[in-house]
């Protein structure tokens, strides 16, 4: 990807619960990506929310959750990220999860790896 240029920010709402096998699903898809050569990625633990089921995860002392809220976010050119999609649909599939799926335009300011 080039400084300045115009991307797409895919973005996966799921469980910390979701598992392939024994694998975190977030895990799974994050180690997909980077197999399959896309930018980045990066997962956020959320400490409350709720999705399609309704029911309230929170990292509140008095309830115990092992099912907290989580997003991977991966930016990349159009064409790699709707290809991934359909990569994270099946992941879905084989993991039995429910989820949410997005892409929002994004636009490259800086994207530089650590001068060693």
């Amino acid at each position: 990807m080039k400084n300045n240029s115009e991307a797409k920010l895919l973005r996966i709402f799921i469980g910390e619960s979701d598992k392939i096998g024994n694998i975190p699903l977030y895990e799974a898809i994050v180690f997909k990506a980077k197999e399959e050569g896309l930018s980045g990625a990066t997962v956020t633990k959320g400490i409350m929310g709720f999705g399609a089921n309704s029911k309230i995860n929170s990292d509140k002392l008095f309830t115990i959750s092992n099912d907290l809220p989580l997003i991977v976010e991966i930016i990349d050119i159009e064409n790699r990220i709707r290809d991934f999609i359909y990569t994270v649909e099946q992941m879905f599939e084989k993991s039995n999860s429910a989820g949410l799926i997005t892409v929002e335009k994004a636009e490259i300011i800086r994207y530089t790896a650590v001068k060693k």
